[in-house]
């Protein structure tokens, strides 16, 4: 029977039932086992074991590298290439316009790029 997970030991049974299941087939009682074990699991993990956000520097970082892009590829969003090369190496906070920018050139979130970041010592 299925219930919500209330303890470690309860969401590593319903881990372990849940790669028993994992690859049936759709529209099978083991399938929607399947599915509804991943619910609550997911569920009991955002709970539990909540995943931060990346970091500004580090979402462009892995963007750029996503997308194939060189530091000189936003030359024309930052400002120059010292600018650009100051940003990712944590010398330099991003400014509005800066994160607006780089919001459309890299197709990411405001929200993560106005997130607060360390800078470089």
């Amino acid at each position: 029977m299925l219930k919500l997970i209330r303890t470690e030991e309860e969401y590593k049974l319903a881990l372990k039932r849940l790669g028993e299941v994992f690859n049936a087939p759709a529209g099978t009682p083991e399938g929607d086992e399947c599915d509804v074990l991943a619910l609550i699991v997911g569920a009991y993990e955002d709970e539990h074991y909540p995943i931060e956000p990346p970091d500004p520097i580090e979402a462009i970082k892995v963007r750029m590298e996503q997308m194939q892009l060189k530091q000189v590829d936003l030359v024309d969003v930052i400002g120059s290439r010292s600018r650009v090369s100051e940003i990712l190496g944590r010398k330099r906070k991003l400014s509005l316009e800066m994160i607006r920018k780089l919001s459309e050139r890299l197709n990411l979130s405001v929200n993560t790029l106005v997130r607060d970041y360390q800078l470089a010592q």
